[in-house]
């Protein structure tokens, strides 16, 4: 128990700019302990925007653009920006249309190309775009939704860490890697049962909205396992990071397509 509330603080510190000043080593049991708490990490992240969002349409005079603004900005400062970096440097990498090692090259370099800034602006415009339109049909279910989309994202960040080989054999994400094991996952469908029957007793309509957010999950990985190695020959701290805005941003338009098309 107090290693996995190791993993869950080193989380925190990692992937996180919540102010946490205890220090937990990095041994390789506390980081696969991390790594099997990155679901929990998703599920609090979720919480947080889900609590923000019911209380600035409830107990302020806020627009619904500005709340919309208000949601926007803090899932960038939550996470401290660190999956927006990735983005940014595989877009530049990916864009370049160069062999694997000189992407891996690009990513490397400090300097930020055209391709990273147009691409960041396409997904933070386009979640901006999701978010705010989700509001203006905002629904008890919507809150529900929200708070699996980061929940869902953490869950396919444990996988590509665990399951999708290294292409250099240093920095965070090989960290990771090294400290995990294919039964390191064991207690993903755990946290998923969970989620599950907590739906089915209190939202029990929720169930299929889930489910088909679950699905687009386990497509992406399935998609990210296959095109990662051909881009870039394996993993990088800055595609894992990549691979979490990427599913983010589809699972926030599932989200949105739901409010169209699926809860009226």
């Amino acid at each position: 128990m107090k290693s996995t509330l190791f993993g869950l603080i080193m989380n925190l510190q990692f992937f996180t700019s919540i102010p946490i000043r205890k220090e937990v080593q990095i041994t390789q049991n506390n980081l696969e302990r991390a790594i099997q708490t990155f679901p929990l990490l998703g599920w609090l992240q979720g919480s947080i925007y889900a609590g923000l969002l019911y209380s600035l349409l409830h107990w302020t005079s806020l627009s619904q653009l500005a709340i919309a603004f208000a949601l926007w900005l803090c899932m960038i400062v939550l996470t401290g920006g660190i999956h927006l970096d990735g983005w940014i440097d595989c877009s530049d990498a990916f864009f370049s249309y160069r062999d694997k090692e000189k992407r891996l090259e690009i990513m490397k370099d400090p300097r930020t190309g055209a391709f990273g800034v147009i691409s960041v602006i396409v997904l933070l415009g386009a979640r901006f775009l999701f978010i705010y339109e989700i509001i203006m049909k905002i629904e008890v279910l919507s809150y529900i939704l929200i708070i699996f989309i980061p929940f869902f994202s953490k869950i396919l960040m444990g996988m590509v860490v665990t399951l999708v080989p290294p292409a250099k054999k240093e920095g965070l994400g090989y960290l990771f890697q090294q400290s995990c094991k294919r039964t390191t996952l064991w207690i993903y469908p755990f946290y998923i049962a969970i989620g599950l029957i907590l739906l089915w007793i209190w939202q029990r309509e929720s169930i299929n909205m889930v489910m088909c957010m679950l699905s687009a999950t386990i497509f992406s990985f399935l998609f990210l396992r296959k095109k990662v190695m051909n881009w870039f020959g394996g993993i990088t701290g800055d595609v894992v990071g990549a691979s979490i805005e990427g599913v983010e941003g589809f699972l926030w338009m599932i989200v949105w397509l739901f409010h169209y098309y699926g809860m009226g």
